[in-house]
């Protein structure tokens, strides 16, 4: 069944329910209350946050703090915010019980859609890592030839508070989480251009098991049939991949767009010196390689428009170099949330003496590989903090008595820093390149960020502001 966008809210029959009441669930409380002012609509939100929607005078707005399974199935389609699981018990419950669940994101598909289903401007991008650098990227290039460009989605804005943006864009550059990827699937409509950049384990706490993430995850490009799928051929999962709806595009392969070294190439043809680009990292070089394969998917000049990645302005919480303090170079990858991101990371700085700190929520993820790694790619010093700070460090026990490099634990990401600091006698990089969520301590990776670099001297207001969201 397609979701006929907002219209589906007042056509569904029956009460109408919002669950969750973050910047997602404000999004479509407002767009709701535009398209259908006179609706009933009960919110569900934690007890925390119920002051501020009860201060709304808003007549038709019933606000509870319970959303139990009879609560819930009492209502024909839940609004829900990205980060409540729909494998949860209650959720399940209700759901047998003929309670639809969708989100933002499917509402804003359904209401872009057009005849054929297919949302004709949108580019969506997906990925475990990568996507948010990828997404931005995207939008910097295509406003660099001269498109009216909306960059929204996961990466900070969401797509429910660009409903009606006049004149509209050219082109929408929209990130998707893993929870939102199922969103675009039940809404029915299809993007013009999915975009997928790697695909391994993470979020298990949410979908339940690694297998269950990854089928979640490329929803995106099975699910929701996309015109034209972008895949990187690198990853194994992708390769693997057999797309009848759509076209395949492929990245990082020798007959399309891929690195050689530091150079950019398309197919035999090299096109340009990716060395000098504010792109830390290989991984996100193979992102420019992804970017120029939508632009093409598009039909414009992706290698007329690749030189004016010189000119793109990294994302904070992302390998983002803060500066130097008394020798030491303060590095915040705070983004980074599984042990694969986190060697992604140390990469960038071979050759250097590096202090890594690791660890935050334990939500399960494997770290064997990890710590295999460290007997060839350790840094000299790794400190492990968090909750799942003692198993890190239980597991990397053996590999640094044998590779020689220095393990610490620490309480706290104040006593984090100190060890690490000390560690590097005023020489070197100290490295914030968790592994893990920032869940417990801090709201979000952003407030991890922040913490981080206040700690380190640096200005955590000038750190966060996420570069070119919006409509430009």
């Amino acid at each position: 069944m397609r979701i006929s966008g907002l219209e589906s809210i007042a056509a569904a029959g029956g009460a109408i329910a919002l669950w969750g009441w973050g910047r997602e669930g404000r999004a479509a409380y407002r767009a709701i209350r535009e398209r259908c002012p006179q609706l009933p609509l009960t919110l569900f939100c934690g007890d925390a946050e119920a002051a501020e929607p009860r201060a709304l005078g808003d007549a038709r707005l019933s606000v509870r703090t319970r959303a139990g399974a009879d609560a819930l199935a009492a209502h024909a389609l839940v609004v829900k915010s990205p980060g409540i699981s729909p494998y949860r018990d209650e959720v399940r419950a209700a759901a047998a019980r003929g309670t639809r669940f969708v989100g933002g994101t499917a509402l804003w598909f359904g209401e872009r859609a057009g005849a054929d289903g297919v949302v004709a401007d949108a580019v969506c991008v997906t990925g475990t890592k990568g996507k948010s650098t990828t997404t931005a990227l995207l939008a910097h290039l295509l406003r660099a030839g001269g498109h009216r460009t909306a960059l929204a989605g996961n990466i900070g804005l969401p797509l429910l508070e660009l409903l009606d943006p006049r004149p509209a864009p050219d082109y929408w550059a929209i990130e998707l989480s893993s929870f939102q990827t199922c969103d675009v699937a039940a809404s029915g409509a299809r993007p013009r251009i999915a975009v997928v950049t790697n695909v391994f384990p993470e979020h298990l706490d949410w979908h339940g098991s690694q297998q269950r993430y990854v089928e979640d995850k490329l929803k995106l490009v099975t699910a929701a049939r996309p015109r034209i799928a972008v895949l990187n051929a690198a990853d194994p999962t992708l390769a693997a991949l057999r797309l009848p709806d759509s076209e395949l595009r492929w990245y990082g392969d020798e007959g399309g767009w891929h690195l050689r070294g530091d150079r950019l190439y398309r197919g035999d043809a090299e096109v340009l010196d990716t060395a000098g680009m504010p792109l830390p990292g290989r991984h996100n070089r193979g992102n420019l390689c992804a970017v120029l394969t939508a632009l093409e998917a598009l039909g414009l000049d992706a290698a007329a428009l690749a030189p004016a990645a010189t000119g793109f302005r990294p994302l904070p919480h992302r390998l983002q170099s803060l500066g130097t303090r008394d020798g030491v170079e303060y590095v915040n990858d705070s983004i980074s949330t599984t042990p694969h991101a986190t060697l992604a990371a140390l990469d960038c700085f071979a050759g250097r003496r590096v202090a890594l700190l690791v660890g935050g929520h334990d939500r399960g993820l494997d770290w064997s590989d990890f710590a295999t790694a460290m007997r060839t790619r350790a840094p000299a010093t790794i400190v492990a903090m968090g909750q799942n700070g003692p198993r890190i460090a239980a597991l990397l026990a053996p590999e640094a008595a044998d590779a020689g490099f220095a393990l610490h634990q620490a309480d706290s990401l104040e006593q984090a820093m100190a060890l690490a600091r000390e560690a590097l006698a005023g020489e070197g990089v100290l490295l914030l390149s968790p592994g893990a969520p920032s869940f417990g301590p801090y709201r979000d990776y952003v407030a991890r960020g922040r913490h981080f670099a206040g700690l380190a001297g640096f200005d955590p207001e000038g750190i966060s502001a996420i570069p070119g969201l919006g409509i430009a």
